[in-house]
């Protein structure tokens, strides 16, 4: 899968997915993240990706052309089979592992992540997938967000987790499924002690005991 991250603040990327499973993904050939800073594509000479909003209003708005002129460069535009473009939102709709399940089975992510007090409506209504916010509270942009949905993305390509069960059997893999709480060494710390049927080596007791809990 190749994802690609539209961004005002491309060194917020310089470090989170060069760790752990996004790394290894990424070295397995699984997965390319290319991050795209959205002031290459604005034309004054400042630079300038954002501007006051029409009819009065506090904060800056994000400016749909250089978001625009992004996508036409990457080749990409909203309603393409094999591809998904994604706006952070804080209207929008919720993330969910169902959510992730079928864009890990597309060939190509596209996220747009937005920041001040928004994105010209334009580019929601003209230029993606959809909007998806991450919960109901506000971030200060779409960075963090971004990230939280490639995490949850990545790991159920095939062949990305050691164990191909791990992603099937987690929380949420169905709706209102919670996985089981899990337990290790020591059997006993501090008077707290492990579950005595996780102990017994009785396998059918002990699925049974994780579909009660």
């Amino acid at each position: 899968m190749l994802v690609n991250i539209l961004t005002i603040f491309p060194e917020y990327f310089s470090s989170v997915f060069n760790v752990s499973i996004l790394k290894r993904a990424q070295d397995k050939n699984k997965v390319q993240i290319k991050i795209i800073d959205i002031r290459d594509f604005a034309k004054d000479k400042h630079k300038r990706v954002d501007d006051r909003p029409f009819g009065g209003g506090p904060g800056m708005v994000m400016k749909i052309e250089p978001i625009d002129l992004a996508l036409n460069y990457l080749g990409l535009k909203k309603g393409q089979d094999k591809s998904r473009i994604i706006l952070t939102s804080a209207k929008g709709q919720l993330w969910t592992q169902k959510k992730a399940q079928k864009i890990s089975e597309k060939e190509q992510l596209t996220i747009i992540c937005g920041h001040y007090e928004g994105v010209d409506e334009r580019v929601a209504e003209n230029l993606v997938d959809e909007e998806v916010r991450i919960g109901d509270y506000v971030i200060t942009g779409g960075e963090s967000a971004a990230t939280v949905i490639v995490d949850s993305i990545v790991r159920l390509i095939p062949g990305v987790l050691g164990n191909e069960e791990s992603s099937e059997q987690e929380s949420h893999s169905t709706i209102g499924y919670l996985a089981a709480p899990t337990y290790t060494r020591p059997r006993e710390y501090k008077t707290w002690k492990v579950p005595e049927v996780l102990l017994k080596g009785d396998h059918k007791e002990i699925e049974s005991f994780k579909k009660r809990v």
